[in-house]
């Protein structure tokens, strides 16, 4: 029987883990704890990739080795079995009362309910005739939608199988190389990994203890340096070799103008907004409603009428001056009588002590009292110092003499002129507002029409979602139910909230969260016991005693994870690894933030590339039966490249991903 190549691959990078496992334990004298806890790791992959459930070989290798662990001390086997069951119920409760991961089912939820609205359709057909002039139109619109629908949903087979359906034959018809058709779908879908809200960054924080909000306010730049990235390469490749993506035909780019516009003599190429106002005052809207040439101008005057509302908006807040409470004229406790001279340190001061105790008074031969040292006889009882009363003020302090008394009546400004940003920001709105209505003609009015039904409400939708997330308005839980009601409301708007589509989201939502959840728990007891054994020290000494720099180290962990990525799943990669790389980042003053960026952007190749590649299997379960996966594999690795490329433009300008956390949370 013939053997496959991709099994090859997978049998020989097993022999290759097997073979230096092997080494390691001839290499050494003495077996340590430490050697077994690097042995559990290389038999978990070995099995992973032997295709055993991963959650539960997590949980199996990691409940053995604890046994192991505290067996090897002076524990009984009774009592080492008590410890592990009592440690695999700590771990397991732990994870359970994670709150964060309570968002997960969520979002995965919204996702399923917008993939089932029947949006991505209507987004993908709108996106294309919108960007008709552009190079490679089919392939750019192809990421435009992947990117907008991995936001919506952020999961990646729905994207991709969505897609593949629904771009592929489109691409295939049009000319497209079925290289770059594939590489474009399934690079496309794997940007929900990174985009917010990914559910790999929750599942990064929650491992790694570093807050999903600034995960997400990090993500957000790197996910559309990606996607732009994706759209040159296809745009180059358009422009150089014009056979794998040729333009569309006029038939293709055609746009059925509705009856009532014919019948005011309304033309594809002529201009919308003249059009329709010449429609109102002349005789040509007889046949026509003046309702619907009203709706249709106010549809035309949506962008002016929003940029008007941004224009407003923001002169508002550049202008308005925050008046700040002015505490000066308060007195600290004490301190009037520190200028009277009672006592130095303010607040009331201890009678002067005599030697031998208490002193006695002084004896008076006079019955009555006498006056007060300074009083003349007769005179009436002064005043004491700092008295309201007193007859003359004191004398002002040279301080307040020199203040003149408009500074203290002046009233506080509540407006500032607007900055000159803001006036060129206008300025340039303006002129982009102006070439809107310039190249405004009836085709592309329609156009609009079909991304004010497709692309407006998920933007809506994101944009609801991830700004709570953002700006600091409800936690990542609060927003991730907002989101799911989102869903709902869209699923509901389009028709499609029926009872068998709530059912089957809910069925997908909970397999997927239940998947989530279990590979936590196996994680956690995993990483107990590889602690336990000291296989985190082992490799912390090891790591360490390479005297690394901190460029050294990070590239070191990116090629791991990018190797690691070849036989495995990101989630694979998070819950088995991160926990070893985590705690070596104060070694080498790393942010686990940045980090995090770093591995998101990493992770996506864990989808792309071979043999596992699930994306590509994704893809070749929908295509047609031409598609080999050999051209799906080839079409996939320039993204991968272009992955790398990103990789590193974000070490090398890190502002890319802390800019945004720094300045809403710093």
């Amino acid at each position: 029987m013939k053997i496959r190549k991709e099994l090859w691959f997978g049998f020989s990078l097993m022999g290759l883990i097997l073979s230096a496992a092997l080494a390691m334990m001839l290499s050494v004298d003495t077996m340590t704890n430490g050697h077994y806890g690097l042995l559990m790791l290389s038999l978990v992959v070995v099995a992973i990739m032997l295709g055993f459930p991963t959650a539960f070989t997590l949980m199996g290798m990691g409940m053995l080795f604890a046994f192991f662990a505290y067996h090897s001390g002076d524990q009984s086997a009774i009592g080492a079995v008590t410890q592990t069951l009592d440690l695999m119920v700590q771990r397991a409760y732990s994870v359970m009362s994670n709150d964060v991961l309570i968002s997960i089912p969520l979002f995965v939820f919204m996702g399923y309910l917008v993939e089932r609205a029947n949006l991505i359709e209507k987004l993908f057909k709108s996106l294309h005739l919108a960007l008709a002039s552009v190079p490679g139109s089919l392939g750019v619109a192809t990421l435009v939608t992947c990117a907008v629908f991995a936001t919506a949903t952020g999961i990646v087979g729905a994207v991709v199988t969505l897609m593949g359906l629904l771009a592929m034959p489109q691409m295939l018809r049009a000319g497209y190389d079925v290289r770059l058709t594939a590489g474009a779908i399934t690079a496309g879908g794997c940007l929900g990994i990174l985009i917010p809200p990914s559910v790999l960054l929750i599942v990064y924080g929650a491992t790694a203890g570093v807050s999903v909000v600034q995960l997400y306010a990090g993500a957000f730049f790197p996910g559309i340096m990606l996607a732009g990235l994706y759209i040159v390469y296809v745009i180059l490749i358009a422009k150089l070799k014009p056979q794998w993506a040729p333009p569309l035909t006029a038939e293709q780019r055609f746009v059925p103008l509705p009856p009532p516009l014919l019948k005011i003599g309304a033309q594809g190429g002529a201009s919308a907004l003249a059009g329709l106002v010449k429609a109102l005052k002349g005789r040509n809207n007889a046949a026509v409603p003046t309702g619907y040439l009203l709706r249709q101008l106010g549809i035309a005057l949506l962008p002016a009428v929003l940029f008007a509302v941004v224009a407003l908006a923001s002169y508002q807040s550049v202008t308005r001056v925050v008046v700040e409470e002015n505490y000066s004229e308060l007195q600290a406790m004490g301190e009037g009588a520190a200028e009277s001279g009672s006592t130095e340190e303010g607040g009331l001061s201890e009678p002067p002590a005599a030697e031998d105790g208490l002193a006695t008074p002084p004896d008076d031969s006079s019955d009555s009292l006498s006056p007060p040292p300074g009083a003349e006889a007769g005179a009436a009882v002064a005043e004491p110092a700092g008295s309201d009363s007193a007859a003359a003020p004191a004398a002002p302090t040279e301080a307040a003499a020199n203040t003149p008394p408009a500074a203290e009546t002046a009233p506080a400004a509540t407006s500032q002129p607007a900055p000159q940003s803001y006036w060129i920001g206008l300025g340039a709105g303006a002129v982009a507002l102006a070439a809107f209505y310039a190249v405004l003609s009836f085709t592309r009015l329609e156009v609009f029409k079909m991304l004010l039904s497709s692309f407006f409400p998920l933007l809506v939708l994101i944009l609801a979602v991830l700004g709570s997330i953002v700006f600091g308005l409800a936690t990542p839980t609060e927003a991730a139910a907002v989101g799911a009601f989102g869903g709902f409301l869209l699923a509901a708007a389009y028709k499609q909230l029926t009872f068998s589509v709530v059912k089957e989201s809910v069925f997908l939502t909970a397999k997927t969260s239940a998947m989530v959840c279990w590979l936590f728990v196996g994680s956690a007891i995993f990483s107990a016991a590889f602690a336990l054994l000291g296989g985190q020290e082992l490799v912390e000494t090891w790591v360490l005693s390479m005297n690394l720099t901190k460029t050294e180290f990070l590239i070191l962990s990116q090629v791991l994870i990018f190797i690691l990525g070849w036989p495995l799943e990101w989630t694979e990669i998070i819950v088995i690894f991160m926990p070893i790389f985590i705690p070596l980042l104060d070694n080498f003053g790393v942010d686990p933030l940045f980090f995090g960026l770093l591995v998101a952007l990493n992770l996506q190749t864990a989808f792309l590339s071979p043999p596992v590649a699930m994306s590509a299997f994704y893809l070749k379960g929908v295509a047609p039966k031409h598609v080999t996966l050999n051209q799906i594999f080839a079409g996939m690795l320039p993204f991968m490249g272009i992955q790398v490329l990103a990789i590193v433009l974000l070490y090398l300008f890190p502002g890319i991903g802390l800019w945004l956390p720094e300045v809403l949370y710093k």
